[in-house]
């Protein structure tokens, strides 16, 4: 039987301990405003990619039409590759075409281009045209006080001797002159080198010297400003070109061959152009034109005319000996 007992009271409650006052509140800190939110730019759209590959686009087309476009562009290609070598031949001069096609079989390719209208007269007009319309363009853009380019003087060197026949010999440096004709006093001027180390003042520059032929070469050049050769001994009124000539230059035999040049009088006033005297501080020597040569360096180095002993001022352009042989007269660069 389970142990049965009466319910005891309970103890009484313990009574709570008094309540501590409670801490006095810190007074509040201002609170900042929070400054405003920056505006969100819209993000740039992406440039396309000008190189990017484009994606395939599958284009249908009938096959008749494909067939007959290959056709068309065939025909076309091979018209155009004909037209394009018939040129090509109307144009090389004859010495290469009998020398490529020699026999009768080139003889005959003249004759058909002929009836054609491509005959060799119409050839070397053709040409002068497209030499002429070159030389109008260089003239345009010559400008007298705009200098081509200077170097330092370790960067020069020695260019090479291009006399297209044999180098002359040194029999004509003791009785070398200048002659200078068209002059507006009406006379004519009889220089030697002497003459001119007296009257002009002596300039040195380092320019490069450009070969129609491809090459180029630094140089370091000493000698008379033209323009000062032009302003003691002024050309007549009108005169707008300059014939210089070359009385001691042979051909690749040895034989006598006069070489002349012409050459605008806006280019022998520019500050650049030289009567030359010197290359690499020293006179010159046979090989580079003693003992005075034309230095334009803004002309291609074929103007610039070896052992001058003439000098004509002219109205009209003067003849040209390598312009008579199919280049160009002006010569611009």
């Amino acid at each position: 039987m389970a142990d049965e007992r009466p319910d005891e009271p309970a103890p009484p409650a313990e009574p709570a301990p008094p309540a501590e006052p409670a801490p006095a509140a810190e007074p509040a800190l201002p609170v900042e405003p929070a400054p405003p939110a920056k505006p969100v730019r819209p993000a740039k759209p992406a440039r396309p990619n000008p190189f990017a590959e484009r994606p395939e686009v599958a284009v249908e087309r009938d096959e008749r039409v494909l067939r007959a476009g290959s056709r068309r562009d065939f025909l076309l290609y091979t018209l155009g590759a004909i037209a394009a070598a018939a040129g090509a031949w109307w144009l090389l001069p004859d010495r290469t075409k009998a020398r490529l096609l020699p026999g009768a079989s080139g003889r005959k390719l003249d004759t058909l281009a002929a009836r054609c209208g491509l005959s060799g007269t119409r050839r070397e007009k053709f040409l002068d045209r497209t030499l002429t319309f070159d030389d109008d363009v260089a003239e345009a853009l010559h400008a007298r006080d705009r200098r081509v380019r200077a170097y330092d003087r370790v960067d020069a060197s020695v260019p090479r001797n291009n006399y297209h026949g044999r180098t002359p010999a040194g029999g004509y440096l003791p009785r070398w002159t200048l002659s200078l004709s068209g002059l507006a006093s009406g006379g004519m001027e009889v220089l030697t080198l002497a003459d001119l180390d007296g009257m002009l003042p002596r300039v040195e520059q380092t320019t490069r010297l450009v070969c129609v032929e491809g090459w180029s070469t630094v140089a370091w050049w000493g000698g008379f400003p033209f323009a000062s050769l032009l302003a003691q001994f002024p050309p007549a009124a009108g005169a707008r070109w300059a014939a210089l000539r070359s009385a001691v230059n042979l051909d690749a035999r040895g034989n006598a061959d006069p070489y002349y040049v012409s050459v605008d009088l806006e280019t022998l006033r520019h500050p650049q152009t030289l009567l030359a005297t010197h290359l690499a501080g020293a006179p010159l020597t046979l090989e580079h034109g003693a003992p005075a040569r034309l230095l334009a360096p803004m002309k291609l180095g074929l103007k610039n005319i070896k052992a001058v002993t003439h000098v004509e001022y002219t109205a009209l352009q003067p003849p040209d000996y390598w312009n008579e042989r199919g280049y160009s007269k002006y010569d611009g660069l």
